[in-house]
């Protein structure tokens, strides 16, 4: 397999920088090649074990990529989830896919946890860390990430707060009566310590001339809906003969709300259940004839999706790949690791609080030679998806702030 000329470029710099500092962050844009770059700068190592981490969506098209690269060294690939499961055979590479998840502050993450005590029990394997993104929020979600690994510029900070001492402006901030500690804004500085241990690359450096086009589809959904929508503004309460949908407080409200514009409920019981499905009857007619991905936010709606598009749909990727059948991924387990080029089109059954997932799960069709992703997005008439559109379109998460001066126009 060839490589191309940038990826032979970030093979010889990233081997470089793993020789001197035995660990490398590849900040490499979406389509870009992260993959096989990270498994061919192991097979340069001429290492005999790699660990892969990555999502479980992601494995196959990792497994794929290394039987096309087919290097000496053998490979375990699993997902973040199944860490714990892992055996501690000697690893000399691990690979740690969308790092920017291991993210999180002022508390490590029990994902970041579980790949420091990794690297611990594998005596300081080589680390290569792989985002699109590494820092989509806040520069302080850079400490967790690389917390574990020893040659790591922050490596002498004992835990996250000694870190903020030096890199981070406390503010506080308010949730409800509560005054807590904001650890968010950290200083550019922390990249500038990073600057020695990262190779970025974007789509454009590749040489990428794909076009989003994005058009917005309007269904009206069913009376119904709409009527108890305005019940449960008006009551924070809905009652069934055997079910209650309970909205008494304002996150509640908001998820309650965003589960109904797009036909669905989930309990007080913790049942869920389909309510309307003017928006699956919607996708299904205007595309009809084409394969897609179709991308929804609760559990719920894809039982809403396979009820109207039948065996035309799936949720395996590699069922997707090999046959005519378009796709349905929720949009967190989708928005990474994952190539959906096979798709005419991305369709969004519903949308995302989450900036990331908006600008992330966008590029899942890209690809170096394609010209156009055509991106549609299905919203109920003057439902609290546009509402949401507008926020995450500016990088910014749809929140209860958000909600609360967008409640007086939802009908």
């Amino acid at each position: 397999m060839e490589l191309r000329d940038y990826q032979k470029e970030i093979v010889r710099l990233g081997v470089n920088v793993l020789k001197e500092h035995k660990f490398v962050y590849l900040a490499m844009e979406v389509r870009t090649g992260k993959t096989l770059t990270s498994l061919s700068i192991s097979k340069t190592l001429a290492v005999s074990n790699v660990l892969f981490i990555t999502k479980k969506k992601a494995i196959s098209s990792i497994q794929d990529d290394y039987n096309l690269l087919n290097p000496d060294f053998s490979i375990n690939i699993i997902n973040y989830e199944s860490l714990h499961k892992i055996d501690c055979c000697p690893y000399d590479v691990i690979i740690c896919d969308e790092a920017h998840g291991m993210g999180a502050y002022p508390k490590p993450s029990l994902r970041s946890k579980l790949v420091k005590s990794l690297i611990t029990a594998n005596n300081n394997p080589y680390v290569i860390l792989l985002s699109g993104t590494p820092t989509p929020e806040s520069y302080s979600q850079m400490y967790h990430q690389v917390y574990a690994i020893p040659g790591s510029p922050f490596s002498q900070y004992k835990n996250f707060y000694h870190f903020a001492k030096e890199y981070v402006n406390v503010t506080q901030k308010k949730i409800g009566p509560i005054s807590i500690n904001d650890y968010s804004d950290a200083s550019i500085d922390v990249l500038d310590m990073m600057e020695d241990y990262t190779i970025s690359f974007t789509q454009k450096e590749a040489g990428f001339k794909t076009e989003v086009m994005e058009e917005i589809l309007t269904v009206e959904i069913a009376p119904q809906t709409h009527r108890m929508i305005v019940r449960l503004k008006k009551d924070r309460i809905l009652e069934g003969e055997n079910e209650v949908v309970l909205a008494d407080t304002a996150v509640k409200l908001m998820s309650k709300i965003h589960q109904l514009y797009s036909g669905t409920v989930k309990f007080e019981s913790g049942n869920s259940e389909v309510t309307d499905l003017s928006k699956a009857y919607f996708v299904k007619a205007y595309f009809e004839g084409k394969k897609i991905a179709i991308f929804y936010k609760f559990k719920k709606e894809l039982d809403a999706i396979k009820n109207i598009f039948g065996d035309n749909v799936t949720d395996d990727l590699e069922e997707f790949k090999n046959t005519d059948k378009s796709i349905a991924l929720q949009i967190v387990a989708g928005r990474e690791g994952i190539s959906l080029k096979e798709a005419e089109a991305l369709v969004y059954y519903n949308i995302d609080f989450s900036a990331i997932s908006y600008w992330q799960s966008r590029d899942r069709m890209t690809t170096k030679d394609r010209k156009y992703n055509k991106i549609y997005w299905i919203f109920a008439e003057n439902g609290i998806e546009h509402q949401i559109y507008k926020t995450v379109i500016n990088k910014k998460d749809y929140t209860l702030n958000h909600f609360r001066r967008d409640l007086l126009i939802l009908n």
